[in-house]
């Protein structure tokens, strides 16, 4: 089964996840973003949802994180839950 590991942010709208992804493109630490603003509890593990396989999450993220380039940020990305800036940093 395939699986990857990636980091998220999640907040409520869609403006603050540009205002965060602005940020994040100025060579701001995605970990120290995720724990400052994220509304996940992987905010304190500065986002990291861990290895990831398929099925575990909402289809939208999924598409994202087994399909996108690895090591940039991607999104905002509309969930049920809000908005997710994503970072994939490792796929099989």
């Amino acid at each position: 089964m395939k699986s990857a590991m990636a980091k998220h942010i999640l907040v409520k709208s869609k403006a603050e996840a540009e205002s965060i992804k602005t940020k994040l493109n100025q060579g701001e630490d995605f970990a120290k973003l995720a724990r400052k603003f994220s509304t996940c509890p992987t905010a304190k593990r500065g986002g990291d949802l861990g290895e990831i396989f398929q099925g575990q999450l909402v289809k939208v993220v999924e598409q994202v994180i087994f399909k996108k380039p690895l090591s940039q940020v991607h999104g905002p990305i509309k969930s049920k839950f809000g908005y997710h800036l994503i970072v994939i940093y490792f796929r099989d």
